[in-house]
């Protein structure tokens, strides 16, 4: 095994100054390839040292411009830190380097929801859900961006296949039952789905609130 494999062996098992020190060992052999810096990132991000992780990554992308993971990993540290723009602008050179999966699509998608820009998020949380079909998180976040964007026939769907596949997500039964408040006459409907939200989730304040506001709206 290389050093780097080592590494993220040790990293998978939570042997974090072990992987520390595997990933100091493919630094010092290849210090001209990207991949150890990379690596070395990822382990101080998941210490929270986001600081040096920085520089780990922003090392690896000065040793190769088309490292995609790199671009990734200091994604990932701007959103966190809610510097959506730039962490959008990462995410998208991620995806043109060839990253491949979901997650980077999702995560460009968010970035732009959490900065209000919906019609740029729609595309990418579309596409994160077209290749991964079966990731309810994908599948919850395009279907309450889709609710968002008042776009509620496919909303619905999306909502109604997270139900189906995870009966006790809160979330999905509060969306659904909003959709139905807000854009249906379908009243039971929505007390039905809020009403399973707050019961799945006591601490579900909200799904609570608007239940007892149709309830009073009915009497």
């Amino acid at each position: 095994m290389t050093f780097n494999e080592q590494g993220i062996q040790a990293f998978k098992e939570k042997r974090y100054e072990d992987a520390a020190q595997f990933f100091t060992q493919a630094i010092e052999e290849a210090p001209e390839e990207a991949i150890g810096y990379v690596n070395f990132g990822n382990l101080l991000a998941t210490l929270n040292d986001t600081e040096r992780a920085e520089r780990f990554f922003q090392k690896a992308i000065t040793i190769d411009e088309k490292a995609a993971t790199a671009y990734y990993g200091l994604a990932n540290l701007y959103y966190n830190a809610e510097r959506y723009i730039e962490a959008a602008k990462l995410y998208q050179k991620s995806i043109e380097h060839g990253i491949e999966g979901a997650d980077a699509y999702y995560m460009l998608g968010k970035s732009f929801e959490r900065d209000e820009k919906y019609k740029l998020a729609l595309p990418y949380l579309q596409r994160a859900a077209e290749l991964a079909p079966n990731d309810l998180q994908i599948r919850l976040a395009y279907g309450i961006l889709l609710c968002t964007m008042e776009m509620f026939e496919q909303a619905k769907a999306e909502l109604q296949f997270v139900i189906d596949e995870d009966w006790n997500n809160a979330d999905a039964h509060y969306n659904l039952g909003v959709l139905y408040a807000v854009s249906t006459d379908k009243t039971e409907d929505a007390m039905y789905h809020l009403k399973q939200a707050f019961t799945l989730q006591p601490e579900f304040d909200q799904a609570k609130y608007i239940y007892d506001m149709i309830s009073q709206r009915l009497n």
